[in-house]
Formats: C-alpha cells, structure tokens, sequence
C-alpha cells in the first residue's frame, strides 16, 4: 500500500487544510495541461487518489489504521539509535552508548568511549545508569575487553565494584568463582609493572576493602609495602609488611 501522506508531501497528522494545499500545489505541478509533460499524468492519478483518501475521514481512518504498524516499522528502521546517542554528551547518553557498542559488535568503540568519559570527566559513574543486575552484567563483560586491551586497572576497578555488590546480592552465584578468578588473575599479575604505582595504590586499597581473605589480603598488603618502598616511604611501607606478616601468623 502507498504512502498518501509521503505521495502529498505531508505528515502523518496533518490538518486537513495542510492536506488541502499540499493537493492543490501537487495538482498544479502535475496536471499534464499545466506542466506540459504527458508523463505525469500517472503521477497526478496517484496525487488525486491520495487526496480523495485522506480528504475523507471515514476513507482517512481506515488508511491510518491499517498502515499504522507498517509507519511504526519504518520509524524504527529509519531512527538511528547509536546516531542518536553519539549526539548527546550527557553523561547517561555516553554510558548508555558504551553498552550498546560492547553489545553490538563494537567492543573497541566501546571501551574508547568508556576510557574518554573516564579521563574528561572525574566524576563519571557507568554504575549509576543502570540497575544492578545491569551493571553487573554489562560491567562485567566491559572488564574482559579492557582486560584484553590491557586497560588492567580499568578493568579491575569495575571488577571491585562487581565484587562489592555481589557480596550484598548474590547475583552471580555460581557463576561467582569465574568472576573471582579473573580478579585475582589481573591483581596478580596484570597491575605490578603494568600500572603506575599511584594507580597501584588505588587499586590495591579498594581491593582490600573488599576482605577478600587473609591470603589475598597479605598479598595486597605486601605489594602496598613494596610500592611505598620504592616510593620512599618507608614507615608505611613498614606498616604494610608487618600487617601482612600478622595475618599469615593468625591464619
């Protein structure tokens, strides 16, 4: 079925009179006695069949009804939402642009984006825009693509906020071990020497909150030690080691 509004040039809701004039401006162009040109006149036939259906309101309804899910298709189809989204600069369009690239084929886009929102703005928050099942989900997924581009301390800190809620709802039950697994394989082996030690220090800190164990925890704290060392504190570093000592000795 044609378009009749598309066919007259208007919109789907237009008045009557806007259809009117569309059809007399239509009409002029195309009446093959005004234009000169026979080969309009199958054009002007469909002008005036458009017209004598959206002219009547009876006729109108009955085109409007059963056309309206072919326009909503098209809407759908036509309306670009990654376009839509890389328009906006609001911190909840850039979020929600970086989820749909990670779920669309464009994980590289995706954690551009994320590392972008995260350096040009401190107090960006990806958690905030979704629910938590969301952001564990989405969360987790955006961790293992920074891990493979070897954004480690990126990937680690969504990974402690993952941990944190899980802790308080158990969404990824058994499940849970995998997640822990790749934790504990970046703090192990992907942050010392791949991280600046200031980022090191972030990271180590927030892991400890997350009382992980008394081994992983002596752990962080040696490797704390360690860094404060080399950056010249030595009473902190100090600190460090013997609360790393005094766990293993109470294990």
């Amino acid at each position: 079925m044609e378009d009749c509004y598309k066919i007259l040039g208007v919109k789907r809701g237009a008045p009557l009179a806007e259809i009117r004039r569309a059809y007399r401006k239509r009409v002029k162009e195309l009446h093959p006695d005004t234009s000169g040109n026979p080969e309009t006149s199958e054009e002007f036939r469909r002008v005036v069949r458009a017209y004598e259906i959206l002219a009547d309101a009876q006729s109108r309804k009955i085109f409007d009804s059963s056309t309206e899910e072919i326009f909503r298709r098209k809407k759908r189809k036509s309306w670009d939402y990654r376009e839509w989204l890389l328009e906006r600069e609001d911190d909840e369009s850039r979020a929600k642009l970086v989820v749909f690239d990670l779920m669309h084929g464009r994980e590289g886009d995706a954690v551009l984006e994320y590392k972008r929102m995260r350096t040009e703005r401190a107090k960006f928050s990806f958690r905030h825009w979704f629910s938590k099942e969301e952001f564990m989900d989405y969360g987790f997924i955006l961790s293992e693509e920074l891990s493979l581009r070897g954004e480690y301390y990126d990937a680690a800190m969504l990974l402690c906020q993952i941990i944190e809620l899980e802790k308080k709802y158990e969404y990824f039950r058994l499940f849970f071990p995998e997640v822990m697994d790749f934790f504990r394989n970046i703090m192990r082996n992907h942050v010392e020497g791949k991280i600046s030690d200031e980022l090191a220090l972030d990271f180590y800190e927030n892991a400890l909150e997350l009382r992980l164990g008394k081994s992983d925890d002596a752990f962080i704290l040696r490797k704390m030690g360690k860094i404060y060392a080399r950056i010249g504190d030595a009473r902190t570093s100090k600190i460090c080691y013997d609360e790393a000592e005094r766990i293993l000795v109470n294990s």
